[in-house]
């Protein structure tokens, strides 16, 4: 089991949260982004930069993600293709994507999507709070926990 982060859109807040979590838990924690950044150097925190380009990194994790892997991302669309390939994906605010609920939440995706773009309701999500972080944690903490006992 290892935890994939779509990393080009995940909150620095979340990345320490999560490399707190790899230290503690000793799991592989994989970054995956199109622009360099600053990782621990630890033995099972890694950094892999993909081409630019429209849903490399995304392509990227959901080719190689298996099953019992952890996905965190808010790309509700790569969260779908994370667990029809037998991962969980988990977003920044703490909810966790899995076969019995992704179908749901992407077609509130899809149903919102397409009210932004009739300009019917405009905007996107609150910024993250210090609650959404607190449930982040404790969202994590109960799957590592879960994964590890089971």
């Amino acid at each position: 089991m290892q935890i994939w982060v779509d990393a080009d859109a995940c909150p620095g807040p979340i990345k320490e949260i999560l490399f707190r979590a790899a230290d503690r838990r000793a799991v592989q924690l994989t970054l995956v982004a199109n622009h360099a950044m600053r990782v621990p150097k630890a033995p099972n925190v890694r950094l892999l930069q993909v081409e630019q380009g429209f849903d490399v990194a995304d392509n990227f994790i959901a080719d190689r993600v298996e099953d019992g892997d952890l996905v965190i991302t808010a790309d509700i669309p790569l969260a779908a293709d994370v667990v029809a390939n037998g991962g969980v994906a988990l977003n920044p605010r703490g909810t966790l994507y899995d076969s019995e609920n992704i179908r749901g939440h992407l077609a509130r995706r899809n149903f919102m999507e397409e009210l932004r773009s009739t300009g019917q309701i405009t905007g996107g999500p609150a910024a993250l709070g210090k609650t959404d972080l607190q449930s982040f944690a404790n969202a994590l903490d109960r799957y590592l926990t879960r994964v590890n006992s089971g």
